[in-house]
């Protein structure tokens, strides 16, 4: 097993918990961009650990809206598709609409995932 001689967390505690508590435990540790054990560790030391990695809350109101942009970008797409296939050209208007939705819309991804739309992220 590679990398096991490293790990320093060999021990643990087992904590009987009710449904109900292990969902508030869940939706605390979410809120708090931790997962469950980081919490954990963080409530009763003050630290989750160095290994700890943070992870972004769910934002379902923004990923709703999202969901309604990438909807238009696909009618957009599929119109100029259309046009394309039937031997006709595209609207110009349709394909800017669609590019800057698109790039609406990864720049907004790029925010709820805590990095920077404006760097190049192709590769990483």
């Amino acid at each position: 097993m590679a990398g096991s001689e490293k790990r320093q967390r060999l021990k643990g505690y087992f904590v009987r918990c009710s449904a109900k508590e292990l969902q508030e435990i869940d939706a605390k540790a979410d809120a708090a961009g931790y997962t469950p054990p980081a919490f954990l560790r963080f409530a009763a030391l003050g630290s989750a650990g160095a290994r700890a990695k943070r992870k972004p809350p769910v934002d379902l109101v923004a990923l709703r809206q999202l969901l309604g942009h990438l909807g238009k970008i696909g009618s957009n797409l599929n119109q100029i598709a259309r046009a394309l296939n039937a031997g006709g050209t595209p609207d110009i208007p349709e394909l800017k609409t669609a590019l800057t939705d698109y790039q609406k819309i990864r720049d907004a991804i790029f925010k709820l995932l805590g990095m920077n739309a404006s760097n190049d992220h192709q590769g990483k």
